[in-house]
């Protein structure tokens, strides 16, 4: 079995920072990619960044220039570090990790984390 499991959620003041880890354990043989997302109150589920096994990035427009994610291959952990945080930011983040489950076939889980709480204060 596969799971991923968030930390670093809790509440912060708005302009400061904040760093969410996701560590995967389980039998994986590949991640690519690694992702957070985001749902705040009353919203739809959105993505906020995605990397690649090759590092390569992606963000959403709100987040740029603010928020960093990266990756550890070798812990298959993914980070997000957030400064300049906004109240807007407040949200449940979410793991996500597209993951090999087969060392001989192309077989892929989808899988989730259970989410950690992240606010800002006004």
């Amino acid at each position: 079995q596969v799971q991923l499991v968030e930390s670093g959620g809790g509440l912060v003041q708005a302009g400061g920072s904040l760093r969410l880890s996701c560590a995967a354990s389980g039998s994986i043989f590949g991640i690519n990619p690694m992702g957070w997302y985001r749902q705040a109150p009353g919203k739809q589920r959105e993505l906020v960044a995605t990397v690649t096994s090759d590092g390569s990035t992606n963000y959403t427009d709100s987040v740029k220039g603010r928020f960093t994610i990266s990756r550890d291959n070798a812990k298959n952990t993914v980070y997000l570090q957030m400064n300049s945080l906004k109240p807007e930011d407040t949200a449940v983040y979410y793991c996500n990790a597209n993951v090999k489950i087969s060392p001989f076939r192309r077989r892929y889980l989808d899988v989730w984390g259970q989410g950690t709480l992240v606010t800002v204060s006004s």
